[in-house]
């Protein structure tokens, strides 16, 4: 077996289990040795390696006094179905020189041209250089940093302190993938100006590792932030399928967590297997609801997404863009992105300008640099003729003929000779000038102690890396540089693709983030949809003010019904997630967005139930009052005078005060009307009933006192005792309403007990014993009176009234014994409703029951109202 094919072997195994463990320098010792090579660790014994794979020509060389490596991914290889990693491992020539990395490539070039030509920047040290194309794709990356260490038979060890020309450090690589490889495997001191994994940010795994580029947890945060400013939370993901698109994705999950962001899937890319997955992504696109995509991904693979969403006519999509695409020129000028990908909004690389960089990119001529195949092969695409010498056949292509050497590149206009927004190209020249500083910081010897000085010769790049760790220092362009553990200070872009009247797409900037902070001019955005309307992307439209959210059974958070707030409960924003309850003294609007006083309610003289009420307490005091005059103007007839004619007329006059005094219930309570309403309730009703009381007892000592021996009874309960005896009564009920009135009187309360839009005013019984005995007192009255009635309903008179004032106190304690569970359960101003209902149904009672056939004979049948009559038996 050739060494070539064993170490083609040994590397296919290391890149295996790259993924789940980082391969110690004991394991590659281990490897190493079944190989037949000799590995040596911690400076014991180097290693002879071959060169595996094709030798490759694609490299930049300028000798120096110190070289300085660079790795860049100058080529691509053309999208494959077929692609795996076994078939990369075989390098197939990659083909396509892609102009952006050579920019960076030659950004790097002239900031060593620059440092060389400062006088205050390592002096009398010259500054190399040796790049390699990396192709893009992680198996070439480790060749072209073997190739670094120099030769085909060189020392493995990149930080071997042996050599004619020490490599202490390369500039380099671009991708993450390629960045963790090296640094896992081959450990060599690196500023890498693209590889933006927070994975790499381990100073434990990769403590040889620096970047002039953020950590991606910046980017990730900011677009977050950008999806909960825009209310956007529907949204779909397609994401490179390595730690770069998996990090940001969940980076993104985390900041979005608890704003309602929802992603409604996550589709990878893989550049193994681009074209299938493309058309899969494509697919998941066209059958979505969600119209913003965010998108993590290298910009090739975004050109063949596009392609494929441009075949199925998806045109209706918001793109965000990561750093990885979202200033890529070739998609720019791409015709299918203007008819897909119009209005992207994206993070940048921070631009910045380097003086003196365009007129040196436009002077650059194959002519001038005959060694350098990068630019000749530059030369051949742009200008379709062979640089080359005459002399030299073997560089010139058979197709091409040979240039005229009038050839410039003062008008050429592309993204090579593009500087108008410098953003990787600017990443390159800072890590170059960081390790210039760094190196300067090495070299300079202390004063008082030259032996400690090192010399160009013999640079150890553990040294060189602890003044990289220290570096600070001003940029040509006055920008304060230093490395935060390997890292540099967020500072990004927001950059949007806005469409030109030319047709095209251009790039604007649009704001700026500076660590979490991020500042944007909305105004200034161009949407997909061609307006500076903010698209849309939800899976449920915001709940509007007055209702809540409630989530679907087996949906995601962002998927909701809108319900309406009960009564007495508000939401007054868009999308609540719950509605809150009102004060007391508060209700709901008719909308549910606001709480407004709760209208004061009482039962007033205005409404039908108090006009009604009302007009039958009037229509019984006028019925009372007409009585009242019958009887005055017939008080000398018999039907009048029997049964005490005097308490007749009290009784009239206490059922008169018994319809009046309900009107003092209705109207607002006030201090006073609280008092007067149910002392004048009390003391009218056992006025009345304790008329009613006599009038039975006089019944039953008139029959008793026809009895032989029973004269003396009458005697003893003349008008007098009569009289008397009502006057006792009452004031026995003015004894308790005195005594209630004076220690706990009723007072006007707003009753917010009863949830509603509207606040009762009632008078509140401070205390329920005064209420409770003055009903008490009147129901015991009642009850006696009732059984002497009834006692003397059949006592043999034509006319006996006893019977009237039964059927009167039935009705009566009906009513009343009715009242007292309508009382209490009734809400509101109807509480006062029963209580005065109460008040005229048995006033009405008393006064048909005991006059209505009174009147009817005085009135209507004269000729029955005699003494005769009225004694006459039944």
């Amino acid at each position: 077996m050739s060494r070539t094919a064993a170490f083609m072997r040994w590397f296919s195994w290391l890149f295996t289990l790259w993924t789940s463990s980082a391969p110690s320098l004991l394991l590659v010792g281990l490897v190493g040795r079944q190989l037949g090579l000799k590995v040596g660790l911690q400076g014991v014994q180097t290693v002879t390696c071959s060169r595996w794979g094709p030798p490759s020509n694609q490299s930049l060389f300028q000798d120096g006094d110190v070289i300085f490596g660079g790795l860049f991914n100058l080529h691509y290889l053309t999208p494959a179905i077929d692609h795996d990693f076994t078939q990369l491992l075989h390098f197939k020539p990659c083909t396509g020189l892609e102009y952006a990395p050579l920019q960076y490539m030659y950004a790097m070039v002239f900031a060593l041209e620059e440092i060389n030509d400062n006088p205050n920047l390592l002096p009398g040290v010259k500054l190399g250089y040796h790049m390699f194309d990396c192709c893009g794709q992680p198996p070439w990356a480790p060749q072209a940093a073997l190739s670094l260490a120099g030769g085909d038979s060189v020392s493995c060890n990149l930080s071997d302190d042996s050599g004619d020309h020490p490599l202490p450090l390369i500039i380099g690589p671009a991708s993450t993938i390629t960045s963790e490889i090296l640094s896992r495997i081959l450990g060599p001191l690196s500023i890498s100006y693209s590889s933006s994994c927070p994975c790499l940010s381990d100073r434990v795994q990769f403590p040889n590792f620096f970047r002039t580029i953020p950590s991606d947890i910046y980017q990730a945060q900011a677009i977050a932030q950008l999806a909960i400013r825009f209310n956007w939370t529907w949204i779909g993901a397609v994401v490179e399928n390595n730690s770069y698109g998996h990090t940001a994705i969940k980076i993104f999950q985390e900041e979005t967590q608890g704003a309602g962001v929802c992603l409604e899937f996550i589709e990878t890319l893989s550049l193994e297997n681009i074209l299938n997955d493309a058309k899969r992504a494509a697919l998941t696109l066209q059958a979505s609801t969600a119209k913003v995509i965010l998108v993590f991904t290298w910009y090739t693979n975004v050109r063949e997404l596009f392609l494929e969403l441009a075949k199925i006519n998806v045109t209706d999509r918001q793109f965000v863009a990561s750093e990885a695409w979202s200033t890529s020129s070739d998609l720019l000028q791409h015709p299918v992105t203007r008819k897909v990908a119009s209005g992207v909004l994206g993070v940048a690389i921070r631009s910045s300008t380097i003086p003196g960089f365009e007129n040196y990119l436009k002077s650059l001529n194959p002519f001038h640099r005959p060694s350098d195949g990068f630019l000749r092969e530059f030369w051949e695409v742009e200008f379709g003729c062979s640089p080359s010498p005459p002399a030299d056949k073997s560089l010139q292509k058979a197709s091409l003929s040979a240039c005229s050497g009038t050839e410039s590149l003062e008008r050429v206009q592309n993204v090579f000779t593009d500087v108008s927004q410098l953003r990787v190209s600017y990443n390159v020249y800072l890590a170059v000038y960081a390790a210039a500083h760094a190196l300067h910081s090495l070299l300079s010897c202390p004063a008082d102690n030259s032996s400690t000085c090192s010399s160009p010769e013999h640079i150890k790049p553990t040294e060189l890396l602890q003044h990289l760790n220290k570096v600070n220092f001003t940029t040509p362009q006055g920008e304060e540089f230093y490395f935060q553990d390997g890292d540099i200070p967020a500072k990004y872009d927001l950059v949007n693709w806005q469409n030109t009247p030319e047709g095209t797409l251009q790039l604007v900037l649009v704001g700026h983030v500076v660590g979490f902070d991020i500042h944007l001019n909305e105004s200034a955005i161009q949407w997909s949809t061609g307006s500076s309307q903010v698209p849309t992307s939800v899976c449920s439209e915001n709940c509007p003010p007055g209702t809540r959210k409630s989530n679907r059974k087996g949906e995601p958070v962002c998927c909701f019904d809108c319900i309406p707030c009960a009564e007495g409960e508000i939401s007054n924003k868009t999308g609540s997630l719950h509605c809150d309850q009102c004060p007391l003294e508060y209700w709901s609007n008719a909308n549910q967005t606001s709480c407004v006083l709760r209208q004061l309610d009482f039962l007033s003289f205005n409404e039908t139930l108090g006009i009604t009420l009302t007009t039958a307490a009037v229509s019984g005091a006028v019925m009372t009052t007409a009585v009242f005059v019958v009887f005055l103007c017939y008080r000398q007839t018999p039907v009048v005078r029997a049964n005490n004619s005097e308490l007749s007329f009290l009784l009239l006059l206490s059922l008169k005060l018994c319809f009046l005094c309900s009107l003092v219930f209705i109207g607002r309570p006030s201090v006073w009307s609280c008092r007067f309403q149910q002392a004048a309730f009390g003391i009218s009703f056992v006025l009345c009933v304790s008329c009613l009381q006599v009038k039975t007892i006089v019944v039953l000592a008139a029959f008793r006192s026809a009895r032989p021996g029973a004269e003396a009874l009458i005697r003893w309960f003349g008008p007098g005792q009569q009289r008397g005896s009502v006057c006792l009564l009452t004031c026995v009920q003015i004894f308790i309403c005195a005594v209630w009135l004076s220690l706990s009187p009723p007072v006007p309360k707003h009753d917010l007990g009863f949830h509603g839009s509207k606040v009762t005013m009632e008078c509140s019984m401070a205390s329920a014993v005064g209420f409770s005995l003055i009903l008490g007192y009147i129901g015991l009255l009642a009850c006696t009176c009732l059984i002497l009635a009834f006692l003397a309903r059949k006592l043999p008179d034509n006319f006996n009234e006893a019977k009237l004032i039964t059927f009167s106190m039935l009705i009566f304690c009906a009513v009343w014994v009715a009242f007292v569970p309508a009382y209490v359960s009734s809400p509101g101003k109807y509480t006062v409703a029963v209580e005065i209902f109460a008040i005229l149904a048995s006033s009405y009672s008393l006064l048909l029951c005991v006059f209505a056939p009174k009147c009817y004979i005085i009135i209507l049948r004269p000729e029955k109202n005699t003494k005769k009559h009225l004694m006459a038996r039944s």
